[in-house]
């Protein structure tokens, strides 16, 4: 067996790293002829260091084999680079199975190209749905499951999206989240090992991520969200790792005058919204753990909140993890300026969503899609 694992921005890389660990430890245990080899591709969908190399540093994972190079452009620009790259690997590579993740340009490109070279597909964090097909990755969604063979879902809920489409039950199987498999591998080595915030006291600041284009692009937008930060900033300080195009949007609509740039990182006492350059995950985590609560809007940050058990607020109208909130501590507040401030309040007050973790988000996701992958395709090869 040739297995392709395919990974290409920031948030795909913790989500391959267990799934290669639990491929390591089955291929650790077979003679020489039942082993299956897996090959990393990396599209190169994110180029910083910050956002992408550190993670295979931070998270000692080997080296891609094979990196794309594809970097920035528009959806269609990018997504095209990396069918045509991807489609060249497929020729050379001759892979049995192509493993990709999440929701990404990477994750549509390279399951088209599989698609029409008739190899199967496994879509990890298959069936999450937001239902507003205005959000690129909601397209990227629904195009990969549709084509994918093999579909791991993080929640029930995924489960009867797919079914509702159309998608045989044969094919969907409720594994948990492989992303939760990272944090708790992690976390307490983030908690110790970082030592470059150690002047940050613990819940005593919140922490920011900004970057959807619905956001970031859009002047009256961010301009409500940065109104309400400096609100909440007033009586917590904000710490904001920025993506570099947030950054530039910032610029572009003349907000910096809004935020700080620290020298160094003894502001814990001092109110204000601290924007940072993207920081490599451990230092991230490390940020998480010790907040008081975040705002955001990424999906998987709603997650990890959810197991850390601490308060969300998810700066988006709608979200394709709606399990964070019916069973988690997130909270939509959109872009309502009125409405983040008042939750961020209540946060601060003591009044913070408590919720639990969900079903099977317990470390063991990845183990449960190789058991899998062994047993209804890797044995029948």
């Amino acid at each position: 067996m040739k297995i392709i694992l395919v990974a290409g921005a920031r948030p795909n890389f913790m989500k391959v790293d267990p799934i290669m660990n639990e491929m390591e430890e089955y291929n650790s245990k077979q003679t020489s002829k039942r082993n299956s080899k897996y090959i990393l591709v990396h599209t190169g969908q994110h180029y910083d260091y910050n956002m992408s190399d550190s993670f295979f540093k931070d998270l000692e994972i080997h080296p891609p084999d094979i990196h794309l190079g594809v970097g920035s452009g528009t959806h269609g620009e990018q997504t095209a680079k990396i069918m045509v790259a991807f489609e060249n690997v497929c020729f050379e590579e001759k892979p049995d199975l192509v493993i990709v993740v999440g929701d990404v340009n990477s994750t549509l490109a390279c399951s088209i190209t599989a698609a029409k070279l008739c190899i199967p597909i496994a879509h990890v964090e298959a069936g999450l749905r937001s239902f507003d097909r205005t959000m690129p990755e909601e397209i990227n969604r629904i195009v990969t499951d549709s084509l994918s063979d093999f579909l791991f879902t993080t929640c029930r809920g995924a489960n009867e999206n797919l079914k509702k489409e159309g998608i045989s039950e044969n094919k969907i199987y409720f594994v948990g989240n492989v992303m939760i498999d990272t944090l708790l591998k992690y976390k307490n080595l983030a908690e110790s090992k970082i030592k470059k915030f150690s002047n940050l006291k613990k819940k005593e600041y919140a922490l920011l991520t900004l970057h959807r284009p619905s956001n970031v692009d859009n002047k009256k937008t961010l301009q409500e969200i940065t109104e309400a930060l400096v609100e909440i900033s007033k009586e917590v300080p904000i710490i904001f790792p920025a993506h570099p195009r947030t950054q530039k949007m910032i610029e572009r609509f003349e907000f910096s005058n809004f935020f700080q740039k620290p020298s160094n990182f003894l502001f814990s006492q001092m109110k204000g919204i601290y924007l940072l350059s993207p920081l490599p995950y451990l230092e991230f985590l490390h940020l998480m753990v010790k907040a008081k609560f975040i705002l955001t809007d990424s999906g998987g940050i709603q997650e990890e909140t959810t197991v850390l058990g601490m308060p969300c607020l998810t700066l988006r109208e709608n979200t394709e993890r709606p399990v964070t909130i019916k069973e988690g501590t997130n909270i939509l507040v959109g872009t309502d300026k009125e409405k983040i401030i008042n939750e961020s309040l209540n946060i601060l007050n003591g009044k913070g969503k408590i919720g639990r973790i969900p079903e099977l988000w317990d470390g063991k996701a990845a183990k449960r899609i190789i058991e899998i992958l062994i047993d209804k395709y890797i044995n029948q090869k």
